[in-house]
């Protein structure tokens, strides 16, 4: 499998900010070229690379007021190793986090999903999130949790990981979030999937069904989307003002949303 990646964002900064950007294949990605630029107002500008232990790779870096163009592509050959099952994440990805209310979705978790464990959860529970949300494109806040996604019966693939997530983590499944390259998904964009440990490894849950899993190529892992937000900024205030996501396949897989699938 070749997977291409592009992406392109265009920032009005207004004074002196600290930007942490989240855009680059996860550490492990068998990469064959990669390049990733920042130039404000037409000047490089250098930045630091962090990686946390799920391999994200972070690009840091305190910027002055202007316009700011950042680029990144890589072409990425073959699948990287299934995601290592780390003890602690066992006991992370199982408290409620800021976006992912399970505490307050248990008992509703426990209704609708009485009985089911393993594969046969994941399933069901995927079905349920994908028959009950509709896909609107700007449906919701960016402050809004699992719960309000459920009020409203509406959002975006980031409101659809957060209800997955927090139904699991109400059923005593560790469950956490990935921001993916996802070929074939339309409209274009940064795509954000759940990723589910059941029977000993970690296991993508999509509830959009709107890419197949197979090809996803993952950035960031975290709680929710506080973990694994493209871009976070302090101290001055920015604008996006333009952005571009692209990722193509050599081959797009067929996914009928009931296999078993490991992000590689």
């Amino acid at each position: 499998m070749l997977r291409t990646v592009n992406s392109r964002l265009e920032l009005a900064i207004s004074g002196s900010t600290n930007m942490v950007f989240s855009i680059a294949a996860a550490q492990g990605s068998q990469l064959t070229s990669e390049k990733i630029s920042f130039v404000l107002d037409g000047q490089p500008q250098q930045a630091t690379e962090l990686t946390d232990r799920h391999g994200t790779r972070l690009h840091t870096f305190v910027s002055g007021p202007g316009k700011m163009i950042v680029e990144y592509s890589a072409d990425v050959a073959g699948n990287s190793d299934p995601a290592p099952v780390i003890d602690l994440d066992l006991v992370t990805y199982l408290r409620p986090s800021r976006y992912c209310e399970s505490d307050s979705l248990t008992p509703t978790a426990r209704s609708e999903f009485a009985g089911l464990s393993g594969h046969d959860l994941l399933s069901a529970v995927t079905l349920w999130v994908w028959e009950r949300l509709r896909y609107v494109p700007g449906s919701s806040l960016a402050t809004d949790g699992a719960e309000q996604t459920l009020l409203s019966r509406r959002g975006v693939c980031r409101d659809y990981a957060h209800l997955v997530i927090a139904l699991l983590r109400a059923l005593d499944v560790p469950a956490r979030m990935v921001a993916v390259y996802a070929p074939g998904l339309f409209p274009m964009d940064f795509h954000a999937v759940a990723e589910a440990h059941v029977d000993g490894a970690w296991w993508v849950v999509d509830a959009t069904r709107l890419a197949p899993r197979q090809a996803m190529l993952r950035i960031s892992t975290g709680r929710d989307a506080a973990d694994i937000a493209f871009l976070t900024n302090h101290w001055a205030d920015l604008t996006l003002t333009g952005m571009e996501v692209l990722a193509i396949v050599d081959e797009l897989p067929t996914d009928d949303g009931t296999q078993l699938v490991q992000l590689g």
